[in-house]
């Protein structure tokens, strides 16, 4: 999890099990190409452990193969 995803994520009051219900109960909504670094990203909209809110975690795979948050928001009015 990048700086960036931590400090949003505590922008939002939300936690790293959040993040991880996310991934749990949610799908990809987008796939994104970085075009400068030749990366792809990936939208992924699920739901926090408490609350109708949907949140979406942005995530990219590292160059050794493991998952990276590069952000987190709460999508709509909190």
């Amino acid at each position: 999890m990048t700086v960036h995803a931590e400090e949003e994520m505590d922008a939002d009051g939300l936690s790293i099990f959040d993040v991880e219900s996310v991934f749990l109960t949610g799908r990809i909504i987008e796939r994104q190409s970085d075009l400068a670094w030749g990366d792809r990203k990936y939208v992924i909209r699920g739901r926090p452990l408490e609350g109708d809110d949907s949140v979406a975690v942005v995530a990219k795979l590292g160059p050794t193969g493991q998952v990276v948050v590069m952000t987190v928001y709460v999508e709509g009015p909190r």
